[in-house]
This record gives C-alpha cells, sequence and structure tokens, in this order.
C-alpha cells in the first residue's frame, strides 16, 4: 500500500509541478483517485499527517514574534473578519437555501452557522506553503498573513476545547515552569551543533510540548506553536527550522492525501463545495477592505488578502468533530473537504500573478488606503551608495564585505528582515529595511545614482519580480543575480538579467583563486 500511493503521490506532484502549479495540488488528487480506485488511508497516512501538522505549527512558531501578534492589524484584523464572515456567509448561506438545492434547503440555523463557522478559517499549510515557495515568510504581509493564521488557529482551539467539553486540567499551569528553564534548554540546542542532532532535538521539542500539552488535556498542535515561539528568539531557530524543512515536507504529504481519502464525492457534492468557493473572493474583500481601514498599505493587504482567500484545513477538523457528536452530517464533512481542495488550488494558481497583477492595477487598490502609515511601512530612504544588494543573507553579506573591502562606502543593502536589519546596523553595515518585490519601494528611492543591483535571492521567481519591478521604473544600470543551476542561470538570463552568477561554480572559482593567493604569498 505505501508503494501504491507513494507512487500516486510522487506521479501528480510531478505532472501539477510541469503545469506550473504547486506539487501539494498533485497530492490533494492522488488522494482522491486513490480513493476513487477503491483504497482507504491506513495508519501510515494519518500518521504523516498529523507529524506534518504538528511540524509545521512548530517551525511557524520558530519565525514569530510574540509582539508581531499584539498589533491591531493581527488581532483585531483577525477578529473582526471572523465576525463580518459569519455574518455575512450566514445571509448568503440561507439565501442559497432558498433554492431548492440538495444538501443546502434542509439546513437549520445552527447547522448553517456551523458550516460558515468551518469555512472562516484560513488554511495554514496552504499559506505558509505558498509564502515558502515564493520566499515570502519574512515580508510585511507574509509576516501578517502567519500572524492572523495564527490568531485562527487560536480560535478553533478555543471552539475544539468548548464543543468537546475537553477543559485542561489544573496540572496545565505547571506548563508555567517551562518559562525559567530556557536558558538551559538555550544551552543544549547550542551544544548539538550544526549535524544530524540538530533536527533531531527540533522533533524532540516540537513532539514533546505536543505529548506534554496532551497530557494536561490541552490539543497538543497548540504546545508545538507555543514551544517554536517560545525558542523564536534563539540563535539558531532558523537554522532548525531549515533542517526540519524537508522532513516537514513529506510528512505533509501525508496531510494532503488524507484530504483526499475522506469520502468518495458525487456530482451534486462537487457542484455544492463549487458554489462555496465562490465565496472566496467575499472572503479577500472582507480582509482587504479591514487591513486598509486598519491602516496597511494597499499592496500589503492585497497580498494578505489573496492569500487567506482560501478554506482551512482546521476547518475540516471542526466539522469532523461535528460530524462525530451529530450535528452535521457525513455528507458536508465530504462537501468541506472538497471545497478545501478546490480553494488550495484557486489560491495557490492566482498567487503567481498577484505581484504583477498588483503592480499593473496598484491605483484601483491604492485608493482605498487610508492617509496614516504605519510606523512599518515608511520607507528609509538608501543612501546614494551606487551599488544595491537585495537579500543580505550569507550571499548578500559576502558581496557586502567583498565591495566594501575594495571601496568604502559605495554598497548598501536591502531586506525584509526586520530583525536582521537592526543587527546589521548595530555592526555598522549600511542595510535598511525593505521589500524589494513592491513597486512603491523603487518609485519612492532615487536610482537615478545606482550603477549596479545585485540580487542575492534563492528564488529564481523573485528575483523575476524584482527585475520586473525595477525595469518598470526605468532603471538605467546593470543588474545581476545569483543561480543554483544552469537552468535557472539560463531562465534568468533570458529575463534581461545581465549577469547571473553559477552559485556553486562561483564559488568554486573564489576558492580556487583565495587558494592559489596562499601559495604566491608564501612564495614571496
Amino acid at each position: 500500500m505505501e508503494f501504491i500511493w507513494i507512487g500516486f503521490a510522487f506521479a501528480c506532484g510531478l505532472l501539477t509541478k510541469l503545469i506550473s502549479l504547486p506539487p501539494s495540488i498533485g497530492y490533494l488528487a492522488a488522494g482522491f483517485i486513490l480513493h476513487f480506485l477503491g483504497y482507504q488511508a491506513d495508519s501510515m497516512v494519518t500518521t504523516l499527517a498529523d507529524i506534518g501538522i504538528t511540524l509545521m505549527l512548530f517551525t511557524i512558531g520558530l519565525k514569530l514574534n510574540i509582539k508581531d501578534l499584539i498589533k491591531p492589524e493581527v488581532w483585531l484584523g483577525s477578529l473582526s473578519h471572523t465576525v463580518l464572515w459569519l455574518l455575512v456567509g450566514l445571509v448568503i448561506l440561507k439565501a442559497i437555501a432558498l433554492v431548492t438545492i440538495p444538501f443546502v434547503s434542509g439546513l437549520s440555523l445552527a447547522t448553517s452557522a456551523l458550516i460558515v463557522f468551518a469555512l472562516s478559517f484560513s488554511s495554514t499549510v496552504c499559506v505558509v506553503k505558498l509564502m515558502e515557495d515564493h520566499g515570502e515568510m519574512r515580508t510585511r504581509h507574509g509576516k501578517l498573513a502567519i500572524g492572523i493564521l495564527v490568531m485562527q488557529d487560536i480560535i478553533a482551539v478555543i471552539f475544539l476545547v468548548v464543543a468537546t467539553g475537553k477543559v485542561p486540567s489544573a496540572w496545565a499551569a505547571l506548563l508555567l515552569l517551562f518559562i525559567p528553564l530556557k536558558p538551559y534548554i538555550n544551552k543544549a540546542i547550542d551544544k548539538v551543533g550544526h549535524g544530524e542532532l540538530l533536527p533531531l532535538m527540533g522533533f524532540f521539542l516540537a513532539f514533546g510540548a505536543y505529548e506534554l500539552f496532551e497530557l494536561v488535556k490541552v490539543k497538543g498542535d497548540l504546545g508545538a506553536l507555543l514551544v517554536g515561539m517560545y525558542l523564536a528568539s534563539h540563535s539558531k531557530a532558523s537554522e532548525i527550522t531549515k533542517s526540519l524543512l524537508s522532513f516537514k515536507d513529506l510528512f505533509l504529504i501525508g496531510f494532503f492525501l488524507s484530504i483526499g481519502f475522506t469520502a468518495l464525492p458525487t456530482i451534486e457534492m462537487l457542484a455544492i463545495a463549487s458554489i462555496l468557493t465562490l465565496l472566496l473572493p467575499i472572503k479577500f474583500l472582507l480582509f482587504f477592505f479591514i487591513l486598509v481601514k486598519l491602516n496597511l498599505r494597499g499592496r500589503t493587504a492585497f497580498l494578505s488578502a489573496l492569500a487567506l482567500s482560501n478554506f482551512s484545513e482546521f476547518g475540516l477538523i471542526i466539522a469532523a468533530l461535528s460530524s462525530k457528536s451529530g450535528w452535521l452530517s457525513p455528507e458536508w464533512l465530504v462537501i468541506l473537504s472538497l471545497a478545501v481542495s478546490l480553494s488550495f488550488i484557486m489560491t495557490n494558481v492566482l498567487y503567481n500573478f498577484a505581484h504583477s497583477y498588483f503592480a499593473n492595477n496598484k491605483e484601483k487598490f491604492k485608493r482605498f488606503e487610508s492617509k496614516k502609515r504605519l510606523s512599518e511601512d515608511n520607507f528609509d530612504q538608501p543612501c546614494e551608495a551606487p551599488i544595491a544588494i537585495i537579500g543580505m543573507g550569507r550571499v548578500g553579506m559576502g558581496a557586502y564585505k567583498a565591495l566594501n573591502a575594495q571601496s568604502e562606502n559605495q554598497t548598501w543593502g536591502l531586506d525584509t528582515d526586520k530583525n536582521k536589519i537592526k543587527w546589521l546596523n548595530e555592526n555598522k553595515v549600511q542595510a535598511y529595511l525593505g521589500d524589494a518585490e513592491d513597486a512603491d519601494f523603487w518609485e519612492t528611492i532615487d536610482h537615478s545614482k545606482i550603477e549596479l543591483i545585485l540580487l542575492a535571492l534563492p528564488s529564481v521567481q523573485d528575483i523575476m519580480n524584482i527585475t520586473s519591478q525595477i525595469k518598470r521604473t526605468h532603471y538605467q544600470g546593470k543588474i545581476a543575480a545569483i543561480a543554483r543551476y544552469d537552468d535557472e542561470r539560463i531562465a534568468l538570463e533570458s529575463f534581461g538579467v545581465d549577469k547571473v552568477f553559477n552559485f556553486y561554480n562561483e564559488a568554486g572559482v573564489g576558492f580556487a583563486e583565495e587558494s592559489i593567493n596562499l601559495i604566491n604569498t608564501s612564495r614571496v
């Protein structure tokens, strides 16, 4: 059985990738096809799904800052959206029920409210994968979307506690004792080094927290999220996240397959699920207008709202619980599973065009912006140095040091990570906070004196997006970028990047040159 579903998952994932869709959509399709052929999810698929969700929540926590959650645009934005969605969605669903449609016309008010509530959540799995695939986890809109998702997860956990009557035990208060232990946990993480013990430590922390929270009758996934947030300030938080990335992606295949294994849909169920996906534009509009009213810029509100315009796996958990309790018919669990799957497809397809669509239609969205801007949305005007480096990771910093060694104050850097910029500034590095994929950024700064822009980014799609934004402002200088593989290099050069360096080849060349200098120096 394992070989069959692995083979189907691989084949469907490859096919969707070939048509420029995320492999996760292929995994969803594989689950439905296997179910149609008569296969059922075994314990291994279920276990993989559970492990994947737990690891995902743990890695989300590692990237979160508590300060991000207490911002009004996060907690007020998510709560406002939930309330408005319930009101609007309930009216629409009851209006649909006026037409004699199977599974809908006989719904009671309470059942209708339950369905709308299940659809109020956005998918953590879908949005996180979307942001990771586009390299936008640390952008303004990426962090905002993740913050809103966390708030929604908290709402879902509260509902599950109330609905199941699973009240935390008195021993739950003892979990607070782990707060003073943080220095010792940090030391243990420091001691594991950079090898195979590091991801193992991540597994231990994630599932240890899961079991501890379950032991005191609190949802274990919440424990994985909280322990990630607890360790987010550690210097190795990013390294732990990267070490778990492949494991998380592999285990999440089980989650996507499990959705397809839920039940075998009928034509009527598929039709109703399709009708429900027509509510997604309403979800987008609610998010967009709430966020701009909270003084977010049009682009941030647009991208966040679009990423969040889908239905959630948490909605399926709520539906499954409701079905077991007799509040919801099993057919509706299938309908909601289909709606979630369709919403994943729509979000992934539409988001591929999000940046270019906004750039071409930004005036339509910017007119809804508030005149007041949040402090985080005010750009610092970069200095007048002629060379700009976009992306201050290891490659970007290496380039910055090499260029500054030749001539001081000729280079400045740009990154979307606020904490990284703060650290760089403290270490006398000319670096600024900004999103190079934002057309407003390039229109705000004076780039007439910029002669060279280095795109030190890992994502080819990000490099292409930024190149497009730069060229729209009639930039006259040169653009250089890095690529990991030759096919990426060819694609970027065809797209208009003036010079593309193969990351691995150039590292080898630099290594050889520096090594030869050692010999030449010793001979002198």
